[in-house]
Order: C-alpha cells, then structure tokens, then sequence
C-alpha cells in the first residue's frame, strides 16, 4: 500500500508517522508512506500557495493551481483508489472506513490549511471529503495523520498479533469489553474471577455481555445503528 500526503506543513507530520506501529510497518516494507510539501509548486520568492477569496471572506484561501500541479504529479506516475480531502464537512471518519481504505492499493489525502482549498479542487479533483469530527482544526494534517495511523494498523502483518486488531473497538459495532493485567489483586482492587477462570466460553460471554452494556451505557448510538 502506499499513501501520499499533501500539506503545506510536513513537519507537523513527521513525529506521528516515525514512531510505533506505523514506521514499523514502513519498515517492514507494508506501506509506503510519502509527504509532499505542496509549496513545491509555489508562487514566487515565498513559495505562496494561498491567496485572499472571492466575495471578501476573511482568511486565506489554498489556490488550486499548486495543488493541481501536485496531485498531476502523482497520477503521472500510478492511479490512485482515492484522492481524499481531509475535510471539517466530509463524512464522519469511523473503523468501517478504516477498514475500507486500509484495502486500497494508492491513497492520496489532502491537507487543508488557514480558511480552507478553492472549492474547484473539491468539485474536480477530490474523490472523497473525510472528517474526524465535528470541529474545526488549524489544519488537516493531524487529521491526515490520524487516518493514516487507523488504516496502517490494519495491514496484515502491522500488528504482531493481528488478532489484537480485529477485537478492537468498534470493528463489530460495539466498545469492547474492559481489559486487565497483572496483578490480579492490587489494592483490594481485584480482576473479575471469570477471567481467571481459564475457560474460554465463559470469557467470551462474559465479554459479549460487557461490551453490549458498556456501548449501551457509553454509546448508545452505536446499538441503534
């Protein structure tokens, strides 16, 4: 798999993309992942890549001829599945869509940043609109990152244990169950005995049931979808 990034501020991605899961999974030679500074395609002595709007909104606008420029780079080179926009108004990033990207063979998400991108690349360009949440951020670079951690995680060999992944949170539509470790006493503070019990149906029962009444608790919205 290989995921292309586009923003005009790679360093915010490169701590989140260097560590854990995700650089060993770059390691491993599962993914590849490419950050491009979209002031290549500059204007001028400052590289400019944003300009005031149309209709005399405040805040600057990301110009559509840089990221054109950009993202015809790319395409010149292999096809892409999708080319996404990391967007406040995109549709609402959850595991199902993890878990869709995360089969693609070539992605390419798209920073914004300051007011947001002329909306002719939306229209033209843009395959899909992705958010993480209704609220607006500085830019779409955490976001990027944050959908890049989420479908990494799901290649096939990330994990160590790829089980691990598919009784996350969320991948059968309910929270999961509570977790313990070692010490089974601290405190007082003691492990639930069907967990120490050593018998695997009545683990999993007890785990059905628990995540069933933490999401009911918890999200319950989760339960009516």
């Amino acid at each position: 798999m290989r995921i292309d990034i586009i923003t005009v501020l790679p360093e915010l991605l490169e701590s989140p993309l260097s560590h854990s899961i995700v650089d060993r999974a770059v390691k491993k030679g599962l993914v590849e992942i490419h950050v491009h500074n979209l002031r290549k395609y500059g204007k001028g002595p400052r590289q400019q890549v944003d300009d005031y709007s149309y209709g005399g909104d405040a805040g600057m606008v990301l110009m559509i001829e840089p990221v054109y420029q950009m993202i015809e780079e790319l395409r010149a080179e292999r096809e892409y599945d999708e080319i996404i926009y990391m967007s406040p108004d995109g549709e609402i990033f959850d595991q199902g869509i993890a878990n869709e990207l995360s089969l693609k063979e070539n992605i390419i998400l798209l920073c914004g940043h300051y007011k947001g991108i002329d909306h002719r690349i939306r229209e033209h360009l843009i395959t899909r609109e992705i958010s993480v949440g209704d609220y607006v951020l500085s830019g779409g670079e955490i976001p990027a990152a944050l959908v890049t951690d989420a479908i990494v995680r799901l290649i096939p060999g990330a994990i160590t244990d790829e089980t691990s992944a598919l009784s996350d949170c969320f991948q059968d539509g309910l929270l999961s169950a509570p977790i313990y470790t070692r010490p089974a006493d601290f405190n007082g503070w003691k492990v639930p005995e069907v967990l120490l019990s050593g018998n695997p149906k009545l683990i999993r029962t007890w785990q059905d049931e628990q995540a069933i009444e933490r999401t009911k608790a918890l999200r319950p919205k989760l339960l009516e979808e």
